[in-house]
C-alpha cells in the first residue's frame, strides 16, 4: 500500500451531500484535493460547492445515482471532463434500514444491496480504467464496524456491509497489479442524519448515534489512512473494542446479544412459554 500526499490529487466522493460523504468533500477540498462530489440531490451539491468555493476550494459537482448505469457514467464523464481523470474513489453512498428480519420487508433488503454493494460494486467498475492511469491510485470503501460484526436488528444493512467487506479483499489482491489500493473504513456510530434517512426504522435496540464520532472526525481518519496507505481502519473506541472482543471471544459477543435480544422480547417470551404450558 502506497504512502501518498493528497495536495492535487482528482477525488471523487459518492453520497457527498451529508454526513461523511459532505465532511470527505470539505476535508479533501481543505488538504487541496481536486474534488468531484456526486449525490442525488442537486440543491444540496450546490449549496456544497459554493461554500467550498467561496473557501477557495476546487470542487466539481455530479448529480449521481449509483444505483443507476447512465449515472454512473455521469460521473466518469464528469471526472474526465472536470479533471481528465481520477485518482481516488471514494464510494460512500449509503442507506440502511433497522429492524428483525423475520419482520422485514424483501423489497427493503434489495434496496440496500443495491445501493450498498451493487451500486458500489458497479461505479468501482466503471472507474477501473481511469483509475489505472491515476497518480497513486486508490479505492475507498465506506463500510462499517457492523460489516465486520453483525448486531441484532441490523441483518439487512449489516449482510450488505459485509459484502463490501468481502469484495473489498478480494479485489485489493487483484488490483495489486495495477498500483491501485483498496481501503476499507468502518466507522462506529457517528453523528449524522443517517439514522433519520433509513428505509425503515423498527428495532427495539436503539443506539445513541449522538455519542458518536462527528462526520468530520471519520472524514479525517479517512483521509489520513488513506495518506497513510492502510488497508483497513475501525474508528471508535467502542467499534474497536467490539471487533477485538469477537475476534478472542466470540461467544461472549453471541452470549450478550442473545441475552439483550430476550431482555426486549421479554413479555413475548413470557406468552409463548404459557401458551406451551396450556396446550400441554
Amino acid at each position: 500500500m502506497a504512502r501518498r500526499k493528497l495536495a492535487g490529487l482528482r477525488v471523487l466522493v459518492t453520497g457527498a451531500s451529508q454526513g461523511i460523504g459532505r465532511a470527505l468533500v470539505v476535508e479533501a477540498a481543505r488538504r487541496g484535493c481536486r474534488v468531484l462530489a456526486a449525490a442525488r440531490s442537486e440543491p444540496l451539491l450546490a449549496e456544497l460547492a459554493a461554500e467550498l468555493r467561496q473557501a477557495n476550494g476546487q470542487v466539481e459537482t455530479v448529480v449521481a445515482d449509483v444505483t443507476r448505469e447512465d449515472d454512473r457514467r455521469a460521473m466518469v464523464d464528469a471526472a474526465v471532463r472536470h479533471y481528465g481523470g481520477l485518482d481516488i474513489l471514494v464510494n460512500n453512498a449509503g442507506i440502511g434500514a433497522t429492524g428483525h428480519f423475520m419482520d422485514s420487508d424483501p423489497e427493503v433488503l434489495r434496496k440496500i444491496f443495491e445501493t450498498n454493494f451493487f451500486g458500489l460494486v458497479e461505479t468501482t467498475r466503471v472507474f477501473l480504467p481511469l483509475l489505472k492511469q491515476g497518480v497513486t491510485p486508490a479505492i475507498v470503501n465506506i463500510s462499517s464496524v457492523v460489516g465486520r460484526r453483525a448486531l441484532p436488528a441490523r441483518s439487512l444493512y449489516s449482510s450488505s456491509k459485509f459484502a463490501v467487506g468481502g469484495f473489498s479483499e478480494a479485489i485489493r489482491a487483484e488490483l495489486a497489479k495495477d498500483g491501485i489500493d483498496v481501503i476499507v473504513v468502518n466507522p462506529g456510530l457517528t453523528q449524522t442524519n443517517f439514522s433519520k434517512n433509513m428505509l425503515e426504522q423498527k428495532a427495539k435496540m436503539q443506539l445513541d448515534h449522538l455519542r458518536g464520532m462527528t462526520s468530520e472526525q471519520v472524514a479525517t481518519a479517512t483521509l489520513r489512512a488513506v495518506e497513510k496507505g492502510k488497508t483497513e481502519i475501525t474508528l471508535t473506541l467502542q467499534g474497536k473494542l467490539l471487533l477485538l472482543v469477537n475476534r478472542f471471544f466470540p461467544w461472549f459477543v453471541d452470549w450478550k446479544a442473545k441475552k439483550t435480544v430476550r431482555e426486549l422480547f421479554a413479555e413475548e417470551i413470557a406468552e409463548r412459554e404459557r401458551k406451551r404450558a396450556g396446550a400441554g
